[in-house]
């Protein structure tokens, strides 16, 4: 590395902080993780070096309070900050408060997050450089701006938070009494999981492909694409199956979308690991700019799968100052890769989050299987954060090897205490729709695969 890093502070709980421990662990490099009161005692606080906790369970009080984290990093030496996905990871102010500070912050400078952070001008900066870009509204002050910008869209909208990601504070909207209706609550559910609530509108296109595209850059000016993944399979905006490469998309499509998120990093100064998001018509085949993620992604383990980089890794060494060891032709696409999240979201009563203990974990394990988890025997299953268990990701030679091995994998995880959404993935993943790569994001909305709820009632 460049100037090595010798101490990590994870900023962030769960299987995130898990994953980036153990990559820590392999590179020589110490780490120290942030807890709350009910994660103290968890696999990421046992798995590093060091462990503190911070506050209390409510993330405002813990994963969202940029003093005490910012404290737990100086108070134990740490020289770099690694914030996972979520929390503080795309907050343009805690990324510039630890270099204030002299910690090095693994993700994106500060005001590339900023940039990329507020959507309305990852939007400006994406037309700038010829990319398609979705219409919107800038950053919108109350439902009163919100209305009028709606009327000039057309119906129906999405109303987006400016801040963030992963669905929070996502709505689609029919009409301005609608509109009016869930203004608040997305503000609301945006302030609480970001620590901002500011609020957009989009035009909602209804028969869309979530297409992104893995990029990677460094501190040396270089950027390159690590290829596109399919993130269509959705459920109330939250993704629930994501692939890689992305099926039945038209190769001069899918070429264009790849140089347009390098063009798009190139223009941002990109100098570290981020995606770029794009939504595509299924009807017109055209597709366009959505958002900018400066971090890693949930779904990175299916990227990680087709090309054999490690990009937590690549993240660390980037921060570090040291450049890409690979040029863009050293990227190739192998086989076929498949994620489920699979969280504790009852499908027969409505997804609804279902709090408890874990009394029986065995996960998966298998030819082309990986697992990446904080779950164990005995895990609390709490209410103040996501209901993530794990991410069990299959990899096969092509796309359906890779959804059988899934769908197996999925009949072989063993899970009591808490329901899982494991049969419902698998239904999903063995309907001819999904193995025909025909679904788009409204799909489970329209299907709710009545006969998997049928069987599990």
């Amino acid at each position: 590395m460049g100037s090595p890093l010798r101490r990590v502070l994870v900023a962030n709980r769960g299987e995130i902080a898990v994953r980036v421990i153990r990559t820590c662990r392999e590179l020589g490099i110490e780490t120290v993780v942030v807890t709350s009161t009910v994660d103290r005692d968890g696999l990421a606080a046992r798995l590093a070096d060091r462990a503190v906790c911070i506050g209390p369970a409510p993330a405002t009080a813990s994963y969202l309070a940029i003093p005490s984290v910012l404290s737990a990093a100086l108070g134990t030496g740490c020289d770099a900050v690694h914030p996972g996905y979520g929390f503080l990871s795309e907050n343009p102010d805690f990324a510039a408060a630890c270099v204030a500070e002299g910690l090095t912050f693994v993700g994106p400078r500060p005001e590339a997050v900023a940039g990329a952070g507020d959507k309305a001008r990852a939007r400006e900066l994406a037309r700038s450089v010829g990319i398609p870009v979705l219409s919107g509204s800038p950053v919108l002050d109350s439902a009163e701006d919100a209305a009028r910008s709606a009327a000039g869209l057309g119906y129906p909208v999405l109303v987006k938070a400016a801040a963030g990601g992963g669905g929070r504070g996502m709505s689609v909207v029919e009409n301005e009494i609608e509109l009016r209706q869930r203004w608040p609550s997305a503000a609301a559910e945006a302030q609480s999981a970001f620590g901002d609530g500011r609020l957009y509108v989009e035009r909602f296109i209804r028969r869309a492909r979530h297409i992104e595209v893995q990029v990677l850059g460094d501190k040396h000016g270089t950027v390159i694409h690590l290829g596109e993944r399919d993130c269509t399979l959705q459920r109330r905006h939250q993704k629930v199956v994501e692939e890689s490469p992305a099926p039945n998309l038209p190769e001069a499509v899918r070429e264009d979308i790849r140089r347009s998120g390098v063009r798009f990093g190139e223009a941002l100064g990109l100098d570290s690991a981020g995606t770029v998001e794009f939504i595509y018509d299924a009807d017109t085949g055209d597709y366009a700019f959505l958002e900018f993620n400066a971090r890693i992604q949930v779904e990175h383990p299916v990227t990680e799968m087709v090309t054999g980089v490690d990009l937590v890794a690549e993240q660390l060494r980037g921060a570090a100052g040291e450049p890409l060891r690979l040029a863009q032709d050293d990227i190739t696409v192998t086989g076929h890769a498949i994620e489920v999240r699979l969280t504790t979201e009852d499908p027969a009563r409505g997804f609804i989050p279902n709090p408890g203990t874990v009394r029986i974990w065995k996960p998966p394990a298998g030819e082309g299987i990986r697992v990446d988890t904080h779950c164990e025997p005995g895990y609390v299953v709490t209410p103040f954060y996501d209901s993530l268990l794990a991410k069990v990701i299959a990899h096969g030679p092509d796309r359906d090897t890779a959804a059988d091995r899934m769908v197996a994998a999925l009949g072989d995880l063993r899970v009591s205490g808490v329901p899982t959404t494991a049969g419902f993935a698998a239904a999903a993943l063995d309907h001819p729709d999904f193995r025909a790569g025909a679904v788009t994001t409204d799909w489970i909305g329209r299907r709710g695969l009545p006969d998997y709820l049928e069987k599990s009632a």
